[in-house]
């Protein structure tokens, strides 16, 4: 019985394959009549799987899918086109990098079944680089240039033809194949995207009439610099899904130019209704706003899967939806972070979709460029009342729901401007007028220094959110990125982004009392995916600073005081020159791609929206900061007793060799202190400690080059050690750091577990005694309310006798204010490291006075210009902090005196600056444009320069603003303000007495002088 079963099965399968010959030629046949000629042409070099697809069609009468290929770098799938075929499977695939992807969609069922063939083509990459390919040539061949070059000068005059030759060459090394297999013709149409793609700020999406079988179809061409890696093709699809859009082809490659990929896609797509997409017609603009929101967007957001994945709102909504629960988020957590976590706010909007709804209609009525804006009074009413009403009968859950949408409502109604009506946008920005922080209440801003600032803009990108906060019309600060890898990371830091942007902006406002600009901070958090390679992380980092740049210039590039795009509704009308810095994880590449930006864009301050660039002032380079912070330590030292340039003293440090402010302050004290002792060094790689002091030359071996890491150990005193935090390795569950100790026997190494490593590590700081205590570098509340004791020995005795801050906020107030009660001299971030921003500030002067090859020829000069006033001014407030500690008989703190000093000199400045504004004639007097060339470098302001008169140059609002900052810094730094008091006193009794004469001549009492009765 069984041999009989047997023997029909193979008889069965002999009568099979015996019909696959034929079958299969029937498959073929049907392929080349059903399937675009691109598709054999594409897959000329992939014979083979086309032969399986052949040989096996028929077999998708009763599988739905079938491989074709499969491999670590390819697979192909061929499968039944039933209604979300393509969506599944990229849903599916593996987590990857796509270099290249193709669908062919046949035009016809397959044979006996209801749909039509779909043939899905990937290649993977790491992500990093360009596909591995067996064999790149140097050089595209001649003949195809030349090819290409002709298609492109006969199809495109937006289209340089001297532009063809280095794309091919960069597309042949991403792709060789694709080149291979495709005809001039193509190349030259997918040559040109990566052209605008590039020269359109990084985003291009057109849309041109293709030839399909038997009927057209729309071509849509759309790049991407920089594309979001996974799933993005997805996310793609799942826009048309959303437009009903069929997609019957695409092709999407990723190429690299060296610094960053390029996502180029070709997709041939019909209507519902087998029509075109007109680029003209409202569907091309739904269209455009959904493609583009794929930068604004991840399909990872919860907000996407609750309320786009379920059509409840399109892509564009979905993103001002996120960008409420980020907002609210935000606000909200950093004084309730238990209460106010994401995921709670995310749940009041998912979950009550009918209010999260009429603020999108709200936000709709006051920005849209084409509402009706007498309508907005009426539907603003309404949701207030929705809001005030909202009642689920869960008293707690209700009260706790509605302050998050009052926070929403608050975020609509205060927004002044935003770019989120402008399609191409790369992050969604809004400008605030922070009047909303008293509406949203005390209990909401009490950890907030009490001071307001005078504009909030929030920024909500794919890849996190950022503040930009600033305390003056005309302001300046750096842009710092916070680094966080997975959802819990991202989560802790987005708690307290906007309290510590705001702290730190009102740092700087603070420590910007010397110069024109008042003080500001951009600060954002990058949600980066886990586990990245360097690569990809830097891929990341620049998406996220670049959305932000563009977003930034979409809302601050005015004409006439207006947004100067005009699909900006602006209630604001007036120029707002910003300016920022690097800060932390800003690179050098994006400090001049934000300068180039500016420039291209328009921006009011052009290319001085940047400080630090190479036709500029680079910070690390000259140690701007660093300058400052030593000149404070040196003062304040000789008040104990010591001369630095003379004296032995020991000093430690927070912050690497490294780095900009503690590399460049180590730099400054080897070269003018001979017996400085440093006995320890702490940075985010290892930390060293030698109770000798480190080797001098061992630690110059590795300034301003490496991280503390790279220190030779063997450099060290007997006792001395140092621990690594990157050299780690695991045994069994535990995860074991390296230390390595210095014996008289020589070195020894250890491995210690997580516990004990950062023990040690983090308690370094509170154990070694020093004269002077740098701090610069490390997070910001590492000394806080609850361990400053440790800074004292067990006698009471300061273990730092003076310390000077030269990372912003690492001691936190009430810490200070212990420190100084115990005895130890402590000049605060706001006064030791503000020489950084005041060098930042002569550099944008410079950007407006000189001409980029003027500045490169007297750069040297300039900058050494510019070193002195740095000196001049830290010096200045030094003194001055110090005297009037004396004056008051050491009851005024000194961090209390740096307020005291800032809120004089930004007070005055203040009151100057508006009356200059008002009073434009004053600011041309001789004695006032004295004052002005006062506040410049000598190499401007001397008799004779050639650029002495180029102050008329500059903007009238930097004008009044220099002419207010000099002003008033003045008055406070060398007037004797008794003497002052004085002045003024007797000056107005000096008016006094004129107006009563004057009162006395007009009733007749007294006879106008020399006129007798």
């Amino acid at each position: 019985m069984a041999d009989s079963a047997h023997s029909r099965v193979i008889a069965e399968i002999q009568n099979i394959l015996g019909k696959s010959i034929e079958m299969a030629e029937a498959n073929l046949g049907w392929l080349q009549t059903r399937m675009h000629p691109y598709f054999f042409s594409c897959n000329s070099e992939d014979v083979e799987a086309v032969s399986v697809l052949a040989a096996d069609l028929h077999l998708l009468e009763r599988n739905r899918r079938f491989i074709l290929a499969d491999n670590d770098r390819n697979l192909i799938i061929a499968q039944l086109g039933v209604p979300g075929a393509v969506h599944d499977a990229l849903r599916s695939l593996p987590e990857k990098s796509i270099a290249y992807a193709q669908i062919h969609t046949s035009y016809g069922n397959v044979p006996r079944t209801e749909y039509p063939l779909e043939v899905l083509e990937f290649s993977f990459a790491d992500g990093t680089g360009p596909l591995p390919t067996a064999a790149v040539a140097d050089n595209v061949p001649a003949d195809l240039v030349l090819a290409v070059q002709e298609e492109a000068g006969a199809r495109y005059q937006d289209f340089p033809v001297d532009e063809v030759a280095p794309l091919l060459r960069l597309l042949w090394h991403n792709n060789p194949k694709y080149v291979r297999t495709s005809p001039p013709v193509r190349i030259a149409r997918l040559l040109r995207l990566f052209s605008r793609c590039r020269s359109l700020g990084g985003i291009s999406l057109a849309v041109e009439q293709g030839k399909g079988i038997g009927r057209p179809e729309s071509r849509l061409l759309f790049g991407v610099a920089n594309p979001p890696d996974r799933r993005y093709l997805l996310q793609i699809i799942d826009a048309f899904r959303r437009l009903s859009l069929t997609v019957q082809r695409s092709y999407c490659l990723t190429v690299h130019d060296g610094d960053y990929p390029y996502f180029l896609a070709t997709f041939y797509v019909t209507t519902e209704d087998g029509g075109l997409v007109a680029e003209d017609s409202p569907l091309f603009q739904q269209l455009r706003a959904e493609m583009y929101t794929t930068q604004v967007m991840p399909m990872t957001s919860l907000t996407y899967d609750q309320m786009i994945a379920n059509g409840m709102v399109g892509g564009p909504d979905g993103s001002l939806i996120r960008a409420f629960i980020g907002f609210c988020h935000t606000s909200l957590a950093h004084t309730h972070p238990d209460s106010y976590d994401l995921e709670g706010v995310a749940r009041a909007f998912h979950n009550h979709p009918e209010i999260t709804l009429q603020l999108v209609r709200l936000f709709h009525a006051r920005f849209d460029p084409e509402a009706d804006a007498d309508g907005y009074p009426a539907v603003l009413a309404e949701t207030e009342a929705l809001v005030e009403d909202f009642n689920t009968g869960r008293r707690f859950l209700d009260e706790f729901r509605r302050a998050i949408f009052r926070c929403g409502l608050l975020m609509v109604r205060h927004t002044l401007k935003t770019n989120f009506f402008i399609a191409e946008k790369r992050t969604l920005a809004f400008r605030l007028d922070p009047a909303y922080l008293e509406a949203l209440g005390s209990d909401f801003t009490n950890d907030l220094p009490v001071d307001r600032p005078f504009r909030v803009t929030y920024f909500s990108s794919r890849y996190g959110a950022a503040y930009h906060i600033g305390f003056s019309d005309i302001a300046r600060g750096g842009w710092r990125t916070v680094l966080t890898q997975g959802r819990d990371d991202y989560v802790t830091a987005a708690n307290s982004l906007f309290r510590e942007t705001y702290v730190l902006a009102h740092t700087q406002h603070l420590k910007n009392k010397d110069i024109y600009e008042g003080g500001s901070k951009l600060v954002a958090v990058l949600e980066a995916d886990e586990g990245l390679d360097g690569g990809r992380l830097r891929q990341q980092l620049h998406f996220l600073q670049y959305g932000l740049l563009s977003g930034f210039l979409d809302l601050f590039v005015t004409r006439d005081g207006r947004a100067a795009d005009p699909r900006i509704v602006d209630y604001y009308g007036e120029d707002e020159p910003i300016e920022l810095g690097p800060d932390e994880n800003m690179h050098d590449q994006m400090i001049e791609l934000v300068a180039r930006e500016a420039v291209r864009r328009g921006y009011i301050l052009g290319a001085g929206i940047m400080s630090s660039k190479r036709v500029g002032i680079n910070h690390k380079e000259y140690g701007v900061t660093s300058t400052g912070v030593v000149r404070f330590a040196e003062v304040c030292m000789a008040t104990v007793g010591i001369d630095m340039a003379r004296d032995p003293f020991r000093v430690i440090f927070t912050g690497g060799p490294n780095g900009d402010v503690a590399g460049n302050c180590m730099h400054i004290l080897l070269n003018r202190c001979a017996n400085v002792a440093i006995p320890l060094i702490v940075d985010g790689t290892a930390a060293v400690h030698d109770p000798q002091g480190v080797d001098h030359a061992a630690l110059r071996a590795i300034l301003l080059k490496d991280d503390l890491a790279a220190f030779d150990p063997a450099a060290l005193h007997v006792g001395g050690f140092m621990l690594y935090r990157g050299a780690t390795r695991r045994q069994g569950m535990q995860e074991l750091f390296r230390k390595v100790r210095q014996t008289p026997e020589g070195l020894v190494e250890s491995w210690i577990v997580n516990d004990e490593f950062y023990k040690e590590y983090n308690d370094l700081i509170f154990e070694v005694p020093a004269d002077l205590f740098i701090p610069a570098g490390g997070r910001p509340e590492t000394v806080d309310g609850g361990n400053w004791r440790r800074l004292f020995d067990d006698a009471g005795r300061p273990r730092c006798r003076v310390i000077v801050e030269g990372a912003n906020s690492y001691i936190t107030p009430e810490a200070r204010q212990n420190l100084q009660r115990g005895g130890v001299i402590l000049m605060r971030d706001a006064s030791a490291n503000k020489c950084g921003v005041i060098s930042s500030s002569y550099e944008i002067i410079a950007n407006l006075m000189l001409s980029d090859e003027e500045f490169l020829d007297h750069k040297e000069e300039y900058v050494a210009d510019v070193l002195a006033i740095l000196e001049k001014r830290a010096e200045e407030e030094a003194r001055v902090i110090l005297a009037r500690h004396r004056q008051a008989g050491g009851a005024l703190l000194y961090t209390e005196i740096t307020g005291e000093i800032s809120a004089e000199i930004n007070g005055c400045y203040a009151r100057l600056f508006a009356y200059l504004q008002a009073h434009p004639e004053v600011g041309d007097r001789p004695l006032y444009r004295r004052a002005i060339l006062d506040h410049l470098p000598a190499m401007l302001a001397r008799e004779g320069s050639p650029f002495r008169t180029r102050v008329d140059r500059l903007p009238d609002k930097i004008k009044y603003a220099i002419l207010a900052g000099e002003i008033a810094s003045s008055l406070v730094y060398h007037a004797d303000r008794d003497q002052a008091f004085l002045e003024s006193v007797e000056g107005h009794l000096r008016r006094r007495e004129k107006l009563h004469h004057d009162s006395n001549v007009d009733q007749g009492l007294l006879q106008p002088s020399g006129i007798r009765g």
